[in-house]
């Protein structure tokens, strides 16, 4: 007995030893990027991996994790920050081409990349269908963040994180339904049951994660305990992705069904503006702080052996998730835009294509492969061939291809807006604060009118410099009254949850200016 206790303890030591030096790497790559101005240009998430990969080549391993715990431990946080922050009123309207390409393109993707190996290299069918459902999970974090800082459009940005969403969810559905393929715990691959197998996954995921995420929403109206509340979302992430697989469906849907109705409708209902901030922050830190590991994972787990021994498979593999991605984009767009009249341009279709990037999920997916089956090495190997050329070469020439197709927002003028606003705003309350503090005749009159006059100066300064940017950009008036309805959204939703935690109202009253502007915005767009 004291035996085990003592194995246990060495074996939590090193646990938080791993924890701590993945954190430390992660915060100093961070700010080694900060300190020189040239590593700016690169992704954080890019600079992780290639430190990862220089770590492997001097052989210093960071990570060692049991591979059946993989999915459980990266994927609910990864996507329930995700779909925390996608804004379903911006899904809503591409919700036609994001489920063409979350569910045609993965099919596109798994039969492609596998009949493509199984072609050209002869490796089994079997086999080759487990790497293209690893390979079929795009994660364009990269390139997401590069969209938002060079200022790409928003709906760019929503199409790439909409299928990026949905189709990790289709694809680890796909590559559960695969895996006992080789495993020999499958006699034969029927279309049918599988089709059975996928709705029923879907159905328990979608079912259990919306009971959870209006069940918790409904919840926290009730109370304002923002520590709670951010405990409560925590619990709901690993929550519902252990229920629902118990159930026998798709955790990973349940989670982004679950991320989704708490970022939408729980944080707008039973959070306050301060709440759902704190959330948000932790969230992203949950975020970072996970993704560290996965990219480190991706560089520290490679044996460059390994890779030189499958260079021809990774090279096959490579082409055959280029072709599969082009075929898949170019034509479902082509399908949207007959259909539904997305609109979708030829410029952002190139985008979608070239930023497909494959990254934590298929990293996620085949590290969880059964140490037993046949060929594990030989699917890790492409897989990471896979994902380490997407990352450093299209996620390194990304921006040169927003430059090229002209894709290059006003996110700067948008920034440098913001920001102005925001000390007209705090000044305003630095100057109201202290006009109260005279009135209570608790400081000095003509120490009040020296402040006055400073701040009544710095504050015209403001104006004039907010005036003369709507003047010369039309975009930021637009801008302003988009911040202000959100505001104003937040402000009904408050209220409403006011009443609710003083026992006035039993049940809950949906925001009535949300859905009076949606209807605008549908009108004038």
């Amino acid at each position: 007995m004291a035996l085990e206790t003592a194995v246990n303890e060495t074996v939590i030591e090193q646990n938080i030893e791993q924890f701590l030096l993945v954190l430390s790497v992660s915060l100093s790559v961070a700010t080694f990027s900060r300190v020189f101005s040239w590593f700016r240009r690169i992704p954080f998430t890019l600079l992780l991996v290639i430190f990862g990969l220089i770590l492997a080549f001097i052989d210093v391993r960071l990570v060692s994790l049991s591979p059946e715990l993989i999915l459980e431990i990266f994927l609910p946080p990864l996507l329930f920050e995700a779909a925390w922050n996608l804004n379903w009123r911006d899904l809503k309207r591409d919700l036609v081409p994001v489920g063409f390409f979350a569910i045609i393109g993965v099919i596109i993707s798994v039969v492609g990349i596998a009949y493509g190996l199984n072609f050209f290299t002869g490796i089994p069918l079997a086999i080759a269908f487990l790497v293209g459902a690893s390979l079929s999970a795009t994660d364009p974090i990269s390139v997401v963040a590069l969209l938002k800082e060079l200022g790409a459009s928003k709906r760019l940005r929503t199409l790439m994180e909409g299928e990026s969403l949905f189709n990790d969810g289709v694809a680890v559905v796909a590559f559960t339904l695969l895996v006992g393929i080789p495993l020999g715990t499958v006699d034969k691959f029927s279309i049918s049951d599988s089709l059975f197998t996928f709705l029923s996954f879907v159905g328990i995921g979608v079912g259990i994660g919306c009971l959870i995420g209006f069940g918790i929403s409904y919840l926290t109206q009730r109370f304002d305990l923002p520590l709670v509340e951010q405990s409560l979302t925590l619990v709901s992430a690993y929550g519902t992705y252990v229920i629902v697989e118990k159930l026998g469906g798709s955790g990973v849907i349940g989670v982004v069904t679950v991320g989704l109705i708490l970022g939408n409708f729980g944080s707008r209902i039973g959070m306050n503006p301060r709440t759902r901030l704190i959330v948000s922050e932790f969230w992203e830190f949950v975020a970072f702080f996970v993704n560290s590991i996965v990219f480190l994972l991706i560089g520290d787990q490679i044996r460059y052996s390994n890779l030189a021994d499958n260079i021809v498979l990774i090279a096959v593999a490579i082409g055959a998730v280029l072709v599969t991605r082009a075929i898949s984009v170019y034509s479902l767009s082509a399908l949207s835009n007959l259909v539904v009249k997305s609109n979708i341009g030829l410029k952002e279709q190139t985008l979608l294509w070239w930023g497909g990037l494959r990254g934590s999920v298929s990293i996620a997916l085949v590290l969880s492969v059964p140490v037993v089956l046949p060929g594990r090495d030989e699917i890790t190997a492409v897989v990471f061939g896979v994902v380490l050329f997407t990352l450093l070469v299209q996620g390194l020439t990304t921006q040169s291809m927003l430059k090229v197709l002209g894709l290059i927002g006003d996110q700067p003028l948008r920034q440098e807006y913001m920001e102005t606003t925001a000390r007209r705003v705090a000044l305003k309350r630095v100057l109201n604060y202290v006009s109260e503090l005279v009135r209570l005749q608790e400081i000095d009159p003509e120490y009040y009118r020296y402040q006055a006059e400073f701040l009544q100066k710095e504050l015209k300064q403001l104006q004039e410099k907010i005036d003369k940017m709507q003047a010369e950009h039309s975009q930021l008036v637009a801008l302003d009254m988009k911040l202000l309805r959100e505001e104003l959204v937040d402000i009904e939703a408050e209220t409403y949850a006011e009443f609710i935690r003083a026992g006035k109202l039993n049940s809950n009253i949906s925001p009535l200016l949300a859905e009076v502007f949606e209807e605008k915005e549908e009108q004038e767009s």
